[in-house]
């Protein structure tokens, strides 16, 4: 039979997403590092320590890797705590080492997309209150502008804020991450600060760089009632969706927040955002619980058959992908979907996984979504936060205690659309046989 190709758009961007202090090692001054020393917060006591030891230069072979296997793109962050480690000293060293990475990014074919804020804060500022405090967003904006006028001539897209609404549940509704809260009042503050800060540096990167694009990468969750049928489960749905979903984003469109408890303005946000940052990893059905005050009467589980990872963390709903890129396509921007993956350390779900949530992505390009890239999650095993390193996310395998890099079948598969931007009957056939009749049910 001819071969058959779902075909993605010229110029498309194909890379891997990292960030800074789940592959650098070595971080010991920011709220993570201190974080991870406190007993029972971290899986198993597990550290960052050397993580995939980049800020000791090992993010050249990984890039080499990245590169050599098709890759045109790469995600990655700038940890805060290095350039600024004192609240009045900067380290311009630690910014020629990210302007050496980028430099050699540009050089061999490889789109940076640079991420400012990851998750991590500097010591001095998570004391002085972190995010908490109404001084932070004008602390970040004068970090963004120090970073952005050294490194602007090798990147032009810029995240200004990772996973907000996963920042914020993580460290002020769950407690799971720094500084370990659960205070509604504080986290509709913090929700506050960090719209504050995206909207200062929006304005900063394009005052000093008119040609940027900027935007915000969204954890998106997609959600389905448990029961369509029932007015309670769609109720919790809608809830779900505004709060985890639509708040932030929605607020960088109009300026006006709407928590579903809480709602005010924040004009300065209005049209602050050039394009939209979409990570998916799952879906959830959500169903009214009585039982459950404390979640607002609403409880999760993962669709019903669907193969989960060995952890148990994502169930694989290719389908949600394409929830979440119509949810994106509805803001009237460029989509870039910056993260994507599962753990999977022996890489028997990945290569599924990853092509019929690529087959997704075709499928909104051939909607004419404004579609400009994709990025894996992740280039490497990497430390994943207060999950240590239980996960293996990376195309690549990494044994910490050695450093020694593992090729993983997936790195095949997905070099082969890298090489091919597009998704061809032969690749699936050879590579991930037991979705050729889904994908390709004429071949």
């Amino acid at each position: 039979m001819p071969e058959a190709i779902f075909q993605f758009p010229r110029g498309f961007l194909w890379g891997c997403a990292t960030a800074a202090h789940q592959v650098e090692g070595g971080n010991s001054n920011n709220n993570w590092s201190k974080w991870e020393e406190t007993p029972g917060k971290i899986v198993n006591g597990h550290r960052s320590g050397l993580a995939c030891d980049w800020w000791g230069g090992r993010w050249l072979e990984d890039l080499e890797r990245a590169r050599d296997s098709g890759q045109n793109a790469h995600r990655l962050s700038i940890e805060w705590s290095r350039i600024q480690p004192e609240p009045d000293r900067w380290d311009d060293e630690a910014l020629l080492k990210y302007t050496e990475m980028l430099r050699w990014m540009t050089r061999n074919g490889i789109t940076p997309l640079v991420t400012l804020h990851h998750f991590t804060d500097p010591l001095w500022l998570s004391e002085r209150g972190g995010w908490e405090s109404e001084d932070t967003p004008a602390l970040f904006a004068r970090f963004c502008r120090r970073v952005v006028k050294t490194l602007k001539d090798y990147v032009n897209l810029w995240v200004t804020i990772n996973e907000p609404n996963v920042y914020i549940l993580s460290g002020w509704v769950e407690g799971v991450f720094p500084p370990g809260k659960q205070d509604l009042k504080l986290a509709a503050r913090v929700f506050t600060n960090l719209v504050q800060g995206h909207s200062a540096a929006y304005r900063i990167i394009h005052e000093l760089q008119p040609e940027a694009r900027v935007g915000v990468a969204t954890n998106y969750r997609s959600f389905a009632p448990a029961h369509p049928g029932s007015p309670l489960d769609k109720l919790q749905l809608g809830f779900v969706n505004q709060v985890f979903n639509r708040a932030f984003n929605n607020c960088l469109v109009d300026g006006k927040v709407d928590l579903v408890f809480k709602k005010y303005k924040l004009p300065q946000a209005a049209g602050t955002q050039d394009f939209i940052g979409l990570n998916y990893y799952t879906r959830d059905v959500v169903s009214f619980n009585l039982l459950k005050p404390g979640a607002f009467f609403h409880q999760r589980a993962f669709p019903a058959g669907a193969a989960l990872s060995e952890n148990h963390f994502i169930a694989n709903v290719p389908a949600g992908m394409w929830d979440g890129l119509k949810w994106a396509h509805a803001y009237g921007i460029p989509i870039i979907v910056t993260e994507n993956g599962i753990e999977d350390s022996r890489d028997t779900l990945r290569p599924r996984y990853l092509v019929e949530h690529l087959h997704q992505v075709w499928r909104a390009a051939n909607y004419n979504y404004q579609l400009k890239g994709y990025f894996h999650w992740s280039l490497v095993d990497n430390f994943e936060w207060e999950r240590g390193w239980t996960q293996r996310f990376g195309l690549w395998g990494l044994d910490v205690d050695t450093q020694q890099r593992n090729r993983r079948r997936s790195v095949d598969v997905y070099g082969r659309v890298c090489r091919e931007n597009g998704l061809s009957s032969h690749m699936v056939a050879e590579l991930v046989p037991d979705v050729l009749d889904a994908l390709f049910p004429d071949h």
